[in-house]
């Protein structure tokens, strides 16, 4: 197992010079798509690091609830790892997956919650798709469907009534893209990620950034001007204070809306999905490309290397 063993702790900074270069070289779409691929194989190697490096210095405690045989001296000249180091990554593994559980417990429960709001919504024909809530703190947001019940646009009357009806158009538009895309997908598995690994929680923050500006270019190309778009942004951010459900994607969420606004003012971005190979961002993402794939390499060789070794010294 060696030191490879550990890299997948650490490879993951190899991924944080394109999570700041995406912005300006990719489509927001491919933006999104490529930092999420990277955080969610950077995260399962890191976990299953944590575990192999667990199961190898526990295997030496007396009375663990392993085969007797795992701690052999064999074993342990080749798997040559102090208990306290692994000790300490089962007690970090457990504290991933109480944060994964929590994460994913918070966002099932907002999607409860924003799901019996609903009951007072009012649904304007011939929109659907469009929940209404009387309520006069302005927001809006996505909200995705379930096995019985579709996805809605849930928008307040509140946000309504502070958007001129181009920009409300420009509104529906940027929510029903986070639909059709599945985004809420995107943020869950990057907020997963994060949680397993904190050098992934700055492609969590890219990942957001760039779903939010993948639905104001669908917005824009809906309604016909990015103008339009820009000012329902910018506007809508100024009669905002907060989402009303956290963790969804919303049209008016806290960040940074004058990059959006100055994106949607500026040229439509390039359609290219991955940065041109003689430039920075074409470097950066080689490096997290090269970064993930010795990720997984090094995992899946101690992971071979950890069951190949058991299997020898375990009687059948």
């Amino acid at each position: 197992m060696g030191f490879f063993v550990f890299l997948p702790l650490v490879l993951p900074l190899t991924a944080l010079p394109i999570a700041r270069l995406t912005e300006q070289h990719l489509h927001p779409r491919g933006a999104a798509r490529l930092l999420t691929g990277f955080s969610i194989v950077m995260a399962l190697c890191s976990a299953v690091s944590l575990a192999l490096i667990g199961v190898v210095g526990t295997a030496q405690i007396p009375g663990n609830p392993l085969p007797d045989s795992w701690s052999d001296p064999e074993v342990r000249d080749a798997l040559p790892y102090h208990e306290t180091v692994g000790t300490a990554a089962l007690l970090v593994l457990a504290v991933v997956l109480l944060a994964v559980a929590r994460t994913l417990v918070r966002h099932l429960r907002i999607r409860a919650r924003a799901r019996r709001a609903l009951g007072r919504a009012e649904l304007p024909a011939p929109a659907t798709d469009v929940a209404l809530l009387p309520d006069p703190a302005p927001y809006a947001y996505a909200l995705p469907g379930g096995a019985r019940s579709p996805g809605r646009v849930v928008v307040s009357t509140g946000m309504l009534a502070g958007l001129a009806e181009d920009e409300r158009a420009a509104l529906l538009a940027h929510e029903r893209a986070h639909l059709v895309h599945r985004h809420h997908r995107h943020l869950l598995a990057t907020q997963l990620a994060g949680c397993v690994n904190p050098f992934l929680r700055p492609l969590q923050r890219a990942v957001a950034y760039s779903a939010e500006r993948w639905a104001d270019e669908e917005s824009a190309q809906a309604v016909g001007d990015r103008r339009i778009t820009a000012r329902a942004v910018a506007r809508a951010a100024l009669v905002s204070h907060r989402p009303a459900a956290p963790g969804l994607p919303a049209f008016a969420a806290p960040g940074p809306v004058p990059r959006r606004v100055a994106a949607l003012l500026g040229p439509v971005p390039s359609t290219r999905n991955w940065p041109p190979a003689r430039t920075p961002a074409g470097l950066a993402a080689l490096v997290a490309a090269l970064g993930t794939a010795a990720s997984a390499l090094s995992a899946l060789n101690a992971a071979v290397a950890l069951l190949l070794i058991l299997k020898a010294v375990t009687p059948l």
